[in-house]
Parts: C-alpha cells; sequence; structure tokens
C-alpha cells in the first residue's frame, strides 16, 4: 500500500530521495525500522496482560511523547506560546481519559470473570509477570512514539517533493514510505520466525479461510489508510500539525473503538458503575478532542 500510494501521488518518488537532504532519508528509515519492533513489543504486552491495560500503556505513552518531542523538534520557542501550552493541555486531558478508559476496561474483566462466554479473548497468550507486560507495553508506547517523531524529523523529504512540485500530501507518502516499509522488516522476521517455531504455516490453506484473508486485508488498508489520511491533514493544521495530529489520531480512534466495543455488546454483562467510568472516560476524550482542535487555531 506505500509503495502505490507513494507512485500514485509521487511518481517520481526517487528522484525526489535524490535530491533530499540524506540525514532526512536516514532517519525516516530508522525510526521506522524502531517502530517495527514496538509493534511486536505491543503483541507481545497484550498477550502478557490483556488489552485493556496494554492499550492504556501504550496509548498514552505515545500520546504524551509523540506530541511533546515535536513541538521541541519543530518549534520550541511555541512551548511557553499559548499554542504550545494548549497542545500540552489537551494531551494531558487526553491521557486523562485513556486512564479511565482503561480503568473501565479492568473493572469489566473483573465483572466477566466468571462468565467464560462473556471474555472474549483478552488473554490472547500465557499470562506473565505484571512488571514484565507493563515494560512491554511502555517498550511499545515509547516506540510507537517514534513513529511520529520520525515523521516529523523527516520533513526535509515533504519539502523536496514540494520542491519537486507535488502536493505536501505527496510528500507525506514519501516519508510513509520509508518508515512503513522500514517497520515492515522486524515485523515480517519474527512472525516467520513465531510460525516456523508453531508449525502453523498450513493455517493459511486450511478450508474455509479465505473470509479471513478478506478481513485480514480489510484491516491493513483501513490501518494504512489511518496514516495516510494523518498524513494528509497534519501539514494542513500548521507547522505544529505532527504535535496536535498525532494525539488526536489516537484519541479518536480509542473512543471509535470503545464505542464499536460497546455496540458489540463487550459491556452487556458488567456493572453499571464500569459503564460510568467508560462513559466518562469517553467524554474527557471529548474534550480533548475539543481542546486540541482549539489548539489548532491559535498560530
Amino acid at each position: 500500500m506505500p509503495l502505490v500510494i507513494t507512485w500514485m501521488t509521487v511518481p517520481d518518488w526517487m528522484q525526489v530521495l535524490a535530491t533530499a537532504p540524506a540525514h532526512a532519508t536516514w532517519i525516516a528509515c530508522m525510526t521506522g525500522f524502531a517502530w517495527g519492533f514496538g509493534a511486536i513489543m505491543f503483541g507481545q504486552g497484550v498477550s502478557a496482560i490483556g488489552i485493556s491495560m496494554s492499550n492504556t500503556v501504550v496509548l498514552a505513552t505515545s500520546a504524551s511523547l509523540g506530541s511533546l518531542f515535536p513541538i521541541w523538534l519543530l518549534a520550541p520557542e511555541r512551548l511557553h506560546q499559548p499554542q504550545g501550552q494548549a497542545i500540552i493541555a489537551g494531551t494531558i486531558v487526553g491521557i486523562a481519559g485513556i486512564a479511565m478508559c482503561g480503568y473501565a476496561g479492568l473493572l469489566r474483566e473483573k465483572s466477566q470473570a466468571n462468565d467464560k462466554e462473556a471474555v472474549r479473548g483478552e488473554m490472547v497468550g500465557h499470562a506473565r509477570p505484571i512488571a514484565v507486560g507493563l515494560l512491554l507495553c511502555a517498550g511499545a508506547g515509547i516506540l510507537s512514539a517514534v513513529l511520529n517523531i520520525g515523521y516529523s524529523s523527516a520533513q526535509p523529504l515533504l519539502s523536496a517533493a514540494m520542491r519537486h512540485g507535488y502536493t505536501s500530501f505527496g510528500g507525506s507518502n514519501v516519508i510513509w514510505l520509508l518508515m512503513l516499509t522500514s517497520g515492515a522488516v522486524p515485523n515480517l522476521i519474527f512472525c516467520g520466525y513465531l510460525l516456523s517455531r508453531n508449525g502453523s504455516w498450513a493455517k493459511y490453506w486450511a478450508p474455509k479461510c479465505s473470509v479471513f484473508y478478506g478481513l485480514t486485508l480489510l484491516m491493513g488498508l483501513l490501518w494504512g489508510g489511518d496514516i495516510f489520511l494523518y498524513g494528509f491533514a497534519s501539514p494542513k493544521i500548521g507547522r505544529l500539525g505532527p504535535a496536535i495530529g498525532w494525539p488526536l489520531k489516537l484519541i479518536a480512534g480509542l473512543m471509535a473503538a470503545n464505542v464499536a466495543g460497546y455496540l458489540a455488546g463487550e459491556w452487556k454483562l458488567t456493572r453499571a458503575r464500569d459503564r460510568r467510568w467508560m462513559t466518562l472516560g469517553l467524554l474527557v476524550l471529548l474534550a480533548a478532542i475539543v481542546t486540541l482542535g482549539w489548539a489548532s487555531t491559535l498560530q
């Protein structure tokens, strides 16, 4: 998907890379490669301590670091100006909402612990010591933020594409081509190792698996679409687009996931207190979205 979209929007992307600063290309490749290890750690963290707690730690870490570092990189002087302060405030409110949603998820797991039909595989692997799980999730959160830090640091690639007459969207796609391709390398190697160790290659041609191929491809297209839409919108917000857009993207995604889970019946066997915490968390996340949206107008 990165290669196709980049080719469609920047046909001579190789020429763009040839004229762009070499350090920007290296930054995009190396941060993308590091982010790939973050994705692996996230999967291991979910396996260790469950979906709710792992998502809370990862998203809170990624939202905070992925917002603050771009300000320091792109416009450190704005940290003490109204826009920088509004971004920090919106990010803090978002982290509070993430924590509330995570706490609600933990309460839900406890409420459903005695009902095996209600528990939908929160633990997708074997349990590990809580300290190990938290370290994995903290590492995943830091390396997830590296994706946005790398995108912010590789902005000279976007500028190079615009000098060739392409749009900022096309320039962002050149950055994503390098970062996502580099991030795929450790993921493919690790998945290949697991498939070989577990002897599970044969599941790819198991009977009646075509529907899972379709769902998997749809997941990849939707996730990739999310990244490319972020690359389209971020430059339009202004110089601090990555600092505003990153926490906004994570918060909106978490809201959508929780609303979808509620509509799918994941909360039907929980206590009223559990649902109140989730509702409060969603309201706080909505407040964070409003705050970050307001910050984008303070240029």
